[in-house]
């Protein structure tokens, strides 16, 4: 059976986000949804899991919440569950960034549709960033996008003050996963006095899904933080597995390494 992934997320002001928890899990617990959802202040953040029927069920139950009713959704298959079980949690970030200055509900960056963004980071003028942790870049990135080498959102705004000028760097596009992240980081560099700020729309799943392989600027796969552990052009499930001990995702060569022992061990295990 193909199982449907809805991935969203929704900065708006959310003041009953806790009142919200536990009819939310409730409604997804009557469609045999699984995966996560949180919920803050500031909004929601979820990835889901299940029939086409059930994903449709719940995304209308949220829509008809006037805050959510532009509910804008990423939809990907595969053949096997990605998710064990169903969670909603309740959080102080949907993203956990640190920075309550870098408000998306206040002012972000200039959204760039994928079909638009081979152009903008192929320009020298433009300095490219991935904003993900350093883990997941080293799965894939965009040729010549910078690499911040976090270990967590949280280091990103110490990246921008140690390496990068609102002078220097005039134009920054900057991308994620889904979007989300690079919404409180383009509001963050708003905030420090950067004036052209981009980011890709949909983030990189959206890439995927609408930018044909052969006019594709990505290289390797995109991790996910599900159990498919990585996707590639299309959404496609990938081919990276991950070290049930450390939790780093391996590569095909890497599953092949004498350090790799299956649910022991791997490469990275320190």
């Amino acid at each position: 059976m193909t199982v449907t992934v809805a991935t969203f997320y929704k900065f708006v002001t959310f003041p009953d986000y806790q009142e919200q928890q536990a009819p939310l899990f409730n409604y997804c617990q009557t469609q045999s949804l699984k995966g996560t959802i949180l919920l803050a202040s500031e909004g929601i953040n979820a990835t889901l899991a299940g029939t086409e029927n059930a994903i449709a069920s719940v995304l209308d139950y949220l829509r008809s919440d006037p805050r959510f009713h532009d509910l804008d959704v990423k939809l990907s298959y595969t053949e096997t569950p990605p998710f064990e079980r169903l969670k909603v949690r309740l959080k102080k970030e949907i993203v956990t960034f640190g920075h309550p200055e870098a408000d998306p509900t206040q002012q972000v960056g200039q959204y760039v549709p994928p079909q638009k963004w081979n152009q903008l980071i192929s320009d020298p003028e433009v300095t490219v960033i991935d904003t993900r942790n350093d883990y997941e870049v080293k799965v894939g990135t965009f040729k010549n996008a910078q690499n911040p080498q976090t270990r967590s959102f949280r280091q990103f705004p110490d990246y921008v003050k140690q390496h990068l000028n609102p002078q220097q760097q005039t134009k920054v596009a900057m991308f994620c996963t889904g979007g989300i992240r690079c919404e409180k980081a383009t509001a963050y560099l708003l905030q420090q006095g950067f004036q052209e700020v981009y980011h890709l729309q949909g983030g990189i799943l959206q890439y995927l899904s609408e930018i044909p392989p052969e006019e594709s600027l990505w290289q390797g796969e995109c991790f996910v933080f599900d159990e498919r552990i990585a996707v590639k052009q299309g959404l496609e499930p990938g081919s990276f597995s991950m070290c049930s001990a450390c939790g780093h995702p391996l590569s095909p060569a890497e599953q092949k390494s004498p350090d790799y022992k299956p649910g022991i061990a791997c490469p990275y295990c320190t």
